[in-house]
């Protein structure tokens, strides 16, 4: 049995299906600079949005048991994907350990709208959006907004080839942004008052969003929100560093290097 001292100094783990769950990390090192975290991003098997429930579930079990080998205090799962197919399974598998998933940012998306039935456009894994947990966020948040759900595979590709901010990525955006985005002409043909990035990945091509949309549109995503609730969840449980600052980062991945963790964790935002 590890003392309460030696618990509060454990690293956080955080797991991804590949290279996006370092937004998570970033945010988690805003929030809580005091803290060692521990990362591992499953790149050898992402994407993991058009794998079966059983095979994410399967994946998600092999991190969670390399995090818990790093005796770590709390597991972050920095993918909404895996939420969506594995975080009730860790849970029930892991009685009274913090497990902290993933949601889309929906709700501050449409709170923060301004007007009564905004455009709200969601862009995910066919596996978050088919998922019976975002289903059920939509439902009962999506009542006084329409609420437009959009596959976009390839931005996760791109990333975890490097191709966040290229002209690939800007053409593919093109396209599967088509009815969102201004034209040449100034027409657009469905304006968007917010956008959710329902992907850990999705944060890296911000950028490049931005100048296919050509006007502003408020963008969320959930990596804030989630290390916020790690922040409450460990603070309930007496378990937050007594450090202040100078928490160190910790990078693994299922491939042999991790040289575009490091480079996106470096990046500026």
């Amino acid at each position: 049995m590890r003392k309460a001292e030696e618990i509060r100094r454990a690293p956080i783990g955080i797991f991804d299906s590949g290279v996006g769950g370092i937004s998570v990390v970033k945010a988690l090192e805003r929030e809580l600079p005091g803290e060692d975290l521990i990362f591992f991003g499953d790149s050898k098997n992402a994407p993991y949005g058009e794998k079966s429930v059983e095979e994410i579930r399967a994946l998600s079990e092999r991190s969670y048991q390399f995090l818990r080998e790093q005796r770590v205090k709390a597991v972050v799962i920095a993918c909404n994907t895996a939420t969506s197919a594995a975080a009730e399974l860790l849970r029930e598998e892991n009685p009274g350990e913090i497990i902290v998933g993933m949601e889309p940012a929906l709700k501050p998306a449409i709170e923060n709208a301004g007007r009564e039935r905004p455009e709200i456009l969601v862009l995910a894994t066919s596996s978050t959006l088919g998922g019976e947990r975002f289903q059920r966020l939509a439902a009962r948040l999506g009542m006084g907004a329409r609420v437009h759900s959009l596959p976009a595979p390839e931005i996760v590709r791109m990333v975890e080839a490097g191709k966040e901010d290229s002209d690939e990525m800007r053409s593919y955006l093109r396209e599967l942004l088509f009815p969102y985005r201004r034209m040449a002409d100034g027409t657009i043909r469905c304006p968007l008052d917010g956008l959710v990035l329902g992907c850990t990945h999705f944060p890296f091509a911000k950028r490049a969003i931005r100048e296919v949309l050509s006007y502003p549109v408020p963008i969320y995503d959930g990596a804030e929100g989630t290390a916020r609730e790690t922040k409450h969840r460990l603070l309930k449980k007496a378990l937050l560093s007594d450090r202040r600052s100078g928490g160190r980062v910790r990078l693994y991945s299922s491939l042999p290097d991790t040289e575009l963790e490091e480079r996106l964790l470096n990046k500026e935002s």
